[in-house]
């Protein structure tokens, strides 16, 4: 498992997207930031820091996946039941896409209601508010350039 095949597995997603913020964490939310999504998923793109891995576990199996050798409270999101993998071989790697899926499914199902309306229209329609979104915070500096390009097209 590596950088790359979490990027595949977290992408192909229902209406994953990707940002790349604090300089080299990649973020994977459900929904577009930029229209009320939210992060399920970490990476460090140049393999610094004490973890390869963070993604949100949900309440229930938070405790659980504690209990394994490797895997310790996320760095600044242990309290909402985000855990962290110290190398990449402390899960195998069907266990890492299932924990991802499940990841996504969790905080898909607490995105807000008009977050959800904008992903229940057609695709054509969700990516023209998207981008007229991202369009307005780049107008207004809230998002850098870089973080703009690293947001890919996602598909439902």
């Amino acid at each position: 498992m590596d950088n790359e095949r979490i990027r595949e597995i977290c992408l192909a997603l229902p209406h994953a997207a990707e940002t790349l913020n604090w300089g080299s964490v990649l973020v994977y939310w459900a929904a577009p930031r930029e229209i009320g999504g939210k992060m399920f998923a970490l990476t460090n793109v140049d393999g610094a820091g004490d973890v390869v891995l963070s993604f949100h576990a949900g309440v229930e199996r938070y405790h659980e996946l504690l209990e394994t050798e490797g895997v310790i409270p996320a760095p600044h999101l242990a309290r909402a039941h985000w855990v962290a993998l110290e190398r990449w071989n402390v899960l195998r790697p069907r266990q890492i896409e299932e924990e991802l899926r499940q990841a996504h499914q969790l905080i898909t199902a607490k995105l807000p209601k008009r977050t959800l309306a904008i992903l229940a229209l057609p695709e054509k329609d969700m990516n023209k508010l998207v981008a007229e979104r991202r369009r307005q915070l780049a107008a207004e500096g809230k998002t850098s350039p870089l973080a703009r390009k690293k947001s890919a097209p996602f598909s439902g």
